[in-house]
């Protein structure tokens, strides 16, 4: 009983503190269905973690003078841990755009604001 309260409380923790930093959250087209992603700018980087497990995709994404957000480190949830790419987020009036490269493959995905 302790411990799913302990976890209950760590949840509620992480959803006030992503909030408080100014999360807001989208909804990513996964292969097995929708996933809640945060997108926040924290400390003049843009990162975007699923809420499902913490996975990270933007890692620490840079803004540009157009307003668009780039990083050499932004991961894929359904590729292997270790491959990274480069990528841009761009934001539009209710989703972004988010787009990666490697090598010569580059895909794209458009996520709706939740």
């Amino acid at each position: 009983m302790k411990f799913n309260i302990a976890v209950g409380l760590l949840a509620v923790s992480l959803a006030l503190s992503a909030a408080a930093a100014g999360a807001d959250t989208y909804i990513r087209p996964g292969k097995d269905g929708p996933q809640e992603i945060n997108v926040v700018i924290q400390e003049g980087q843009l990162f975007c973690t699923r809420i499902s497990d913490g996975f990270e995709m933007c890692n620490g994404m840079t803004e540009n003078e157009d307003h668009t957000w780039t990083g050499p480190n932004m991961r894929h949830p359904d590729m292997p841990e270790f491959m990274k790419f480069r990528g841009t987020v761009s934001f539009t009036g209710n989703g972004l755009t988010i787009k990666g490269c490697a090598l010569v493959f580059c895909d794209s995905e458009n996520w709706t604001k939740g």
